[in-house]
């Protein structure tokens, strides 16, 4: 064989790998949901960036949850996922739990506010200044927190702190303490620091210790088998029980809260004997897309973020040295271009289908661009459906929930103030 002719066997060899590594087209126009969706929104005159719940997967969602529960445990609600009293409201009508998980004082504060009736137990440990304010701000309901909030302590200085605290505004606060099982990010990690906390709250007299809180995501984040890593957690949550109950003795508390699980590992609960009584969880109501896991395969997306098309500009161009064509002579998935109301979110396009963000041309949380294919078929006007990575910062960037049943906006549920 001639070397030319190798050569250009090689050449069009080269070639036809090429092609076979080029993008296919992933554009499709809206799926019938996001229609009736999209007509739901503009009959409802709306014109800027939404968060949309869909009530009924909402709905759907707890179902799923109270199923895998079974009342083997009492359910407490994780409220920095859901950060909205009326949607708190639903979930705890629906599920019939008035236990709520906060993470942050004006939080606490709307909560005795507007749900008085709720038990809440901090998800982290809060400055003590922090409930300081929540003292200096109490509202006048019948919220009583020193028997319905408790605050979370992770070492025996912040247990100090607090005792000082509560003398001062001569106040009974109820405290559980943070065990680390596993995740390594705070909380009791030896036998010598959890006995301390035990005593310095016995020994202080406005504390009462309510209980235990051991937080494990991470059994099904890192490398190897899920209930492993449960198992471990589980044995060194359950050496401390012991060790706090045998210390304890007539003073470890009858209606003890024994909190642990969250949404990602929930699941891995619905069989066995296990050292807590309550587990809690949030996300998996609403499911964005970061808790797409095995464990939670049997919940829905039930919120989206919604956004007019701005601009349809067509092919793709990139300032300076334009890469545009080249772009969109590779990638179908590239020769549509839309700028978008707002953007730069925590979240990912969902539909219509193939849309992505141009890493060239960058983010902008003012007109973001998104790039797709022919059939995508974006007009001006035309809405744009983005699914949430988390649910517990990106609900309160839109303002009031749009409230989606039954092809409708149904009501529209106020979002937590941040202050």
């Amino acid at each position: 064989m001639k070397r030319r002719t190798l050569l250009l066997g090689g050449l069009a060899g080269a070639a036809g790998a090429g092609l076979l590594l080029r993008p296919s087209d992933r554009g499709a126009p809206h799926a019938p949901y996001f229609r009736t969706l999209s007509s739901a929104l503009d009959s409802a005159g709306h014109s800027g960036p939404r968060l949309v719940i869909d009530r009924k997967l909402l709905r759907a969602n707890i179902d799923t949850l109270l199923g895998h529960i079974d009342n083997r445990f009492a359910y407490r609600i994780v409220a920095k996922s859901l950060p909205s009293i009326p949607l708190l409201r639903e979930v705890m009508q629906i599920s019939g739990s008035n236990r709520l998980m906060l993470f942050h004082q004006p939080f606490i504060s709307r909560v005795a506010e507007d749900l008085p009736e709720a038990d809440v137990l901090l998800g982290k440990p809060m400055p003590v200044a922090a409930a300081a304010a929540f003292y200096q701000q109490r509202p006048n309901t019948t919220f009583n927190p020193s028997r319905q909030l408790h605050w979370l302590m992770d070492t025996p200085a912040r247990v100090q702190q607090y005792a000082r605290l509560a003398a001062e505004l001569n106040e009974q606060l109820q405290v559980c303490i943070e065990l680390d099982v596993g995740l390594h990010r705070g909380g009791v990690q030896t036998d010598t620091q959890l006995l301390k906390m035990l005593d310095e709250i016995r020994s202080a007299s406005h504390l009462q210790f309510t209980g235990l809180m051991g937080y494990e995501p991470h059994v099904v984040k890192v490398p190897g088998n899920p209930e492993t890593y449960r198992d471990k957690a589980m044995t060194a949550y359950s050496h401390y029980v012991e060790l706090a109950k045998s210390h304890l003795g007539d003073d470890w508390p009858g209606d003890v809260i024994l909190n642990c699980a969250g949404s990602p590992t929930y699941q891995l609960y619905n069989h066995g004997d296990y050292p807590f009584n309550e587990l809690a969880a949030g996300s998996c109501l609403v499911k964005p897309s970061d808790f797409d896991i095995p464990t939670l395969a049997d919940h829905v997306p039930a919120s989206y973020i919604a956004t007019p098309v701005l601009k349809s500009t067509g092919s793709v161009q990139i300032p300076g040295i334009n890469l545009g064509p080249l772009q969109s002579l590779w990638d179908p998935n590239r020769r549509r271009t839309v700028f978008t109301y707002g953007g730069a979110w925590k979240a990912e396009p969902v539909s219509p289908a193939g849309l992505s963000v141009n890493p060239l041309y960058g983010r902008s949380t003012n007109q973001e661009m998104l790039n797709g294919s022919e059939a995508t078929d974006l007009r001006v006007d035309d809405w744009v459906f983005l699914r949430p990575t988390q649910s517990e910062f990106v609900f309160l960037q839109f303002g009031d929930l749009a409230v989606f049943e039954d092809g409708k906006v149904q009501a529209y549920w106020p979002v937590f103030s941040q202050t």
